[in-house]
């Protein structure tokens, strides 16, 4: 246990520990623009971890439908989150902004921009209603420079990386998994058109911020809805998702379980964290349940249980996940040849912990 209090540098940052607070969405900003109460938060949970990571933040207006989530464009957001970052970095820690996109998660014509497109890889969502068409070619296109946009919007507000999420079933997600992705193009059908998307967005993210930014990509296999989906059931089928994001420009992995310490595959004991690190070599979060004795371990442990114990009471913010709200979570509501991979480009409610670590 003394490993994840120790120091360790990644992507140039030297981190006090190995602890990173995972985004957690709060909706505590009107009209996308984070104010004081936000900016103390953020900052009063530096104070003791590695990483501080924000609520999934929207990078454009296609890409959620609520008016507090914060938003990662317009100068007044700019303003607002470069006191954000200024709060966290006066007590010595480091921030990243998730840039998030929710595609067919989003309700047709939810606010708080309502005319903009609903985005996803074919119009169904997570459960498989239909809510809207499958992306055009020039709506992905878009969606790739305004990841990238907010990446260059993330780097001017001050902060030290940026989190890609690409898990729970939101918009990237929704391009890994079959159920959601019925493509015939290029962007659908085997892993690599699956995750081309996510590797366009990562390649257009890098370039834009260059080879130094930390850039780190999180994924995972289930869904909100769906406990038990996978978009890779073999540690081959793992490899063909990660690789793609490596030579992207990856710079660290987030791999997203409800249950950290499981096998990720039959025949091996690796979780899937585990496997993430042995196929590429980046640092990887892990996270799921850490800390947590009950009521998310339906396998009974008592050691295990001891030792997320002794985490919470070593650092306090482990001992509820959200002490500001009396530990309760805010309400939230054409086949053919495929062309290579695209670089350069630039013109919840969950059973998961919020707690993780960096192995």
């Amino acid at each position: 246990m003394s490993t994840l209090f120790s120091p360790v540098t990644i992507a140039g940052l030297r981190l006090r520990n190995r602890f990173i607070m995972s985004p957690m969405t709060r909706q505590f900003s009107p009209d996308g623009v984070p104010g004081e109460e936000v900016a103390a938060y953020y900052a009063r949970r530096a104070e003791s971890l590695g990483i501080v990571m924000t609520e999934g933040s929207y990078v454009n207006e296609s890409a959620g439908g609520f008016g507090n989530v914060p938003r990662l464009f317009g100068d007044d957001a700019l303003a607002a989150w470069r006191k954000v970052t200024e709060g966290v970095h006066a007590v010595g820690g480091f921030i990243f902004p998730q840039l998030w996109h929710i595609g067919a998660q989003r309700e047709p014509d939810a606010g708080p921009y309502p005319d903009s497109p609903l985005v996803s890889p074919s119009g169904i969502n997570c459960d498989g209603r239909r809510v809207g068409e499958p992306a055009t070619i020039a709506q992905l296109d878009e969606t790739v420079r305004a990841f990238a946009r907010a990446a260059v919007f993330a780097r001017e507000a001050g902060f030290d990386g940026l989190d890609l999420h690409g898990a729970h079933g939101y918009l990237l997600d929704q391009f890994h998994w079959p159920v959601t992705n019925r493509r015939t193009d290029a962007y659908g059908g085997d892993m690599a058109g699956r995750v081309r998307l996510s590797a366009e967005i990562a390649a257009a993210v890098r370039a834009a911020v260059g080879p130094q930014f930390p850039v780190c990509f999180r994924f995972s296999q289930w869904k909100g809805n769906d406990f038990e989906a996978r978009i890779a059931g073999t540690p081959k089928e793992l490899e063909a998702f990660l690789t793609p994001l490596v030579e992207a420009g990856v710079s660290m992995f987030h791999a997203s379980t409800r249950r950290y310490w499981l096998p990720a595959f039959d025949g091996s004991d690796r979780t899937l964290a585990g496997w993430t690190r042995h196929l590429t070599g980046r640092p990887v979060i892990g996270i799921g349940s850490v800390g947590v004795g009950a009521p998310f371990l339906s396998i009974t442990d008592d050691a295990r249980s001891g030792k997320a114990a002794g985490l919470s009471r070593r650092v306090p913010l482990l001992a509820q996940a959200h002490p500001d709200r009396g530990g309760q979570r805010p309400g939230r509501g054409a086949a053919g040849g495929r062309p290579p991979i695209r670089t350069g480009t630039v013109s919840a409610s969950s059973s998961t912990s919020s707690r993780k670590w960096l192995t």
